[in-house]
C-alpha cells in the first residue's frame, strides 16, 4: 500500500468516526464499481441519506481539499448514487452529497471540515 494509499484510508476512517460522533449512522464504506468508489453512505440525525466523498490534506498542500472534488468527480458520485439506491430498493429518498476534510497537519488529531450539500446534480 502506498503512503499516499495509506494516509487516503486514514483520512476515511477519521471522517467515519467524526461522522459518527455527529450522530450520523454509517450504513457503507467504499461503495464502488468500475466506475469509481463512494468514501461514506451514511444516515444523518434527520434520516437523510448522505453521500460523502472525503480528502485528506497536509496543511499547505494544495489549498483546500474540498476544491479536488471536481465536477467529474461529482458525476461519478451521483451515478455511484443512482446505483446504490436501485441495489438497495431505496427508491428516492431525501439525499445530499456531502465533503469532510481531515487535515493531518496541524498536530497529532486531524482537523476535520464538514462540507453539508457540497454539490447538487442536475
Amino acid at each position: 500500500m502506498s503512503n499516499r494509499r495509506g494516509r487516503g484510508k486514514r483520512g476515511e476512517a477519521e471522517a467515519a468516526a467524526y461522522l459518527a460522533g455527529k450522530g450520523y449512522t454509517v450504513a457503507a464504506r467504499n461503495y464502488g464499481k468500475r466506475t469509481g468508489e463512494i468514501d461514506i453512505i451514511a444516515r444523518d440525525p434527520r434520516g437523510t441519506l448522505v453521500f460523502v466523498e472525503v480528502k485528506a490534506a497536509w496543511t499547505g498542500h494544495a489549498g483546500d481539499p474540498a476544491f479536488r472534488v471536481n465536477k467529474k468527480k461529482q458525476r461519478t458520485i451521483g451515478r455511484l448514487a443512482a446505483f446504490y439506491l436501485a441495489e438497495n430498493g431505496l427508491g428516492e429518498p431525501p439525499c445530499r452529497f456531502d465533503v469532510v476534510t481531515a487535515d493531518f497537519g496541524a498536530g497529532p488529531d486531524p482537523v476535520m471540515t464538514h462540507y453539508e450539500n457540497a454539490f447538487m446534480l442536475k
